[in-house]
């Protein structure tokens, strides 16, 4: 009788265990709302300035820009041929485009919102496009011609190229000089100095293949990569060690880290948007799949009010495709 009791009461605490675990998990997020901005078009990169409220959506040959608060869209940047990315340089009140088509960088006024210069970037195809804080310079990363261009922000002038061995991609600095970009090419990721524009290490990341997407933790100095065959991985920012790896959606192309939440978010084209949560500096846990909008492939995050931007294409036709007029899903917790 005893031990059928004290059996009793161990399956009662555990009970009440459980449930007190299941009401601590975090609400996820959803899609909270939608931002109307209107024109149609290729879409790619999406930046945030949490300073301003502003969101920059590289859309075909130009870039729009909105006031994600009040949801109105408040200038267009123009003279960007194909453009993919871009890259802010607050403390210089400027903003820098990696245009495509013409193989080159467009410089505008932050304030204004108006074009101040155009820059040859010497390389072929630029995509991804990054400030790095510690030199001062934007980076171009050029596909066709797999290398990297220095560009001083302060004189908008080129100071050097680095040959990458592949064809890079998406780019993420750890804040103290030192940069890691994707090689989509060789699915690995090379990681250089800035400054010297030379190139520290090269790691493979499998088993992520034709890697785009990256974040980092900086804290932890862990990076986050999406590969194009549905694998995410995190891996050391120190040594290249994978710590883990995490089935993803199909068309990855995004990837967002908000420290204070430990949420990764993960952006696929084929409209979903992969939920992963940082138990700790080498464990991962992926906590749900949210559906957007199909060819909502990039993101960016305020970190301040922790939404995430999704450009997308709003249906107008009824065909279900990915084509249709810009729109901007915002993705949160209630």
């Amino acid at each position: 009788m005893y031990c059928t009791l004290k059996h009793l009461l161990n399956t009662i605490l555990f009970c009440c265990s459980a449930v007190q675990f299941v009401f601590a998990q975090p609400a996820l997020p959803v899609v909270l709302d939608t931002i109307a901005v209107g024109g149609t078009g290729g879409m790619d990169y999406i930046t945030c300035d949490p300073a301003s409220h502003r969101l920059y959506i590289s859309h075909s040959t130009r870039v729009e820009v909105v006031q994600y608060e009040t949801k109105v869209h408040i200038g267009t940047i123009t003279n960007t041929p194909g453009v993919h990315g871009i890259a802010l340089a607050r403390e210089l009140g400027r903003g820098f485009t990696s245009n495509g088509k013409d193989n080159t960088a467009t410089v505008f006024d932050l304030s204004a919102l108006a074009v101040i210069g155009t820059i040859d970037v010497q390389g072929t195809k630029p995509d991804g496009i990054l400030y790095e804080p510690a030199t001062k310079r934007v980076f171009t990363f050029n596909g066709g011609s797999e290398n990297c261009t220095a560009i001083d922000a302060a004189t908008m002038k080129v100071v050097g190229t680095l040959a990458l061995g592949g064809g890079p991609e998406a780019a993420v600095a750890d804040g103290k000089g030192d940069i890691y970009v994707n090689i989509e090419s060789k699915s690995e990721v090379v990681r250089f100095d800035a400054a010297a524009l030379t190139i520290r290490s090269r790691w493979p990341l499998a088993p992520a293949q034709t890697p785009t997407g990256i974040s980092m933790d900086r804290a932890h100095r862990v990076l986050f990569i999406g590969g194009r065959n549905q694998v995410f991985v995190a891996c050391s920012a120190d040594d290249g060690k994978i710590l883990a790896n995490i089935p993803i959606g199909q068309g990855v192309d995004g990837i967002a880290f908000d420290s204070a939440t430990g949420l990764i978010y993960v952006s696929n084209k084929d409209g979903s948007l992969d939920l992963i949560h940082e138990e700790g500096p080498s464990t991962f846990t992926k906590v749900g799949k949210l559906r957007t909008s199909p060819g909502a492939k990039t993101l960016a995050l305020d970190p301040e009010s922790h939404h995430v931007f999704l450009p997308a294409a709003r249906q107008t036709d009824g065909s279900g495709g990915m084509k249709g007029e810009l729109m901007v899903l915002v993705v949160g917790v209630r």
